[in-house]
């Protein structure tokens, strides 16, 4: 899958190690990693929903067609469909995964708790 990030900053910060460790912490960097090299060896969005990770549509406000990789501790990589269009299913609503084949990662946060 193509994965594009938000900011070049936060670019930066997940495909540096060192960048990693020093924003979120070993344990949390290694996480991170794994969830970015799994991301980028899937072909589809559907592939990683048989990973770990929990990813899910996360539907919260305003917040449309954003998904949501679980890390660890509430912490969540955040990101959404980069698709010209983003491919929807038959009801106009709802993202088909299978034809998810580009992202970019807007955030990396815990939605209900503090953000170092």
């Amino acid at each position: 899958m193509y994965i594009q990030f938000k900011t070049v900053k936060l670019a930066k910060r997940c495909n540096n190690q060192k960048e990693r460790i020093k924003a979120w912490g070993e344990r949390r960097s290694a996480i991170i990693g794994r969830r970015l090299d799994d991301l980028r060896a899937a072909d589809t969005l559907e592939d990683i929903r048989r990973l770990p990770g929990d990813c899910h549509e996360y539907r919260h406000g305003k917040d449309v067609h954003v998904f949501t990789v679980d890390l660890d501790g509430g912490w969540r990589f955040f990101f959404k469909p980069i698709n010209d269009p983003i491919p929807l299913l038959a009801d106009g609503a709802s993202v088909d995964w299978s034809q998810v084949t580009a992202i970019q990662i807007t955030d990396i946060k815990d939605p209900h708790g503090k953000n170092r």
